[in-house]
């Protein structure tokens, strides 16, 4: 019999992870039982776990696989772009991100094995967010006053507390002035009036949509 073509199982392998993206996110991780996992990804117990050991596995694939997709929109446009397409439910599965993220918060308060498991997978983020900040500082568009390792676990804290904000279900319409500030915190403050850049939110916003990433200090 001939082989399975690699994308056959590279194709098979994101069919169970988008699926299963879709249960987690609707059931928890408890909730997705391997019944409903067969539902979502619309495959076998056997063929969803050929690909994955266990639940926790595939769990922790998904995590993974979600954190590198917004480590690529970090990269290209900042970690408060993140958090922008987390309010405004654009980009690519901006609201099973949200839910898987609430879900490895769960766990890791709770789950001492998941979070050994996932301090080795945990990085992707971070790691985007630190070299985007080097790259805005060296093209002069960082203060400078505070170390990168600050700045990138500023950025963290807030997207932390903006995933606890939006799992409480709180109004999350007036958010994006908040994002503004985080923003304009991060920038170097030019012209020494230490105010930073001039304007209201949302003509900030106009700007950056205008400009090709020069002020994103994400």
């Amino acid at each position: 019999m001939p082989r399975v073509s690699q994308d056959h199982l590279a194709a098979r392998r994101r069919q169970i992870l988008d699926g299963a993206r879709v249960c987690f996110t609707r059931y928890g991780y408890e909730g997705a039982t391997v019944r409903r996992l067969e539902e979502a990804t619309g495959l076998s117990r056997g063929a969803i776990f050929h690909h994955f050991r266990d639940k926790e596995s595939l769990f922790l694939a998904l995590a993974e696989d979600d954190a590198r997709r917004m480590a690529d929109v970090v990269a290209e446009q900042g970690l408060v772009q993140v958090m922008r397409d987390l309010l405004s439910g654009s980009g690519e599965h901006p609201a099973d991100w949200l839910g898987t993220r609430l879900e490895v918060s769960r766990r890791l308060r709770t789950d001492q094995e998941f979070r050994a498991r996932w301090a080795q997978r945990s990085e992707q983020l971070t790691t985007a967010t630190r070299k985007r900040l080097l790259w805005q500082r060296e093209a002069g568009n960082l203060r400078d006053d505070v170390s990168i390792d600050v700045l990138t676990s500023y950025l963290e804290l807030v997207l932390e507390g903006l995933v606890s904000h939006l799992a409480m279900g709180l109004p999350a319409d007036d958010l994006e002035p908040v994002l503004d500030v985080v923003e304009e915190s991060v920038r170097r403050h030019r012209g020494g009036s230490g105010t930073g850049e001039t304007g209201t939110g949302s003509e900030r916003r106009a700007q950056r949509q205008g400009e090709q990433g020069i002020s994103d200090t994400r």
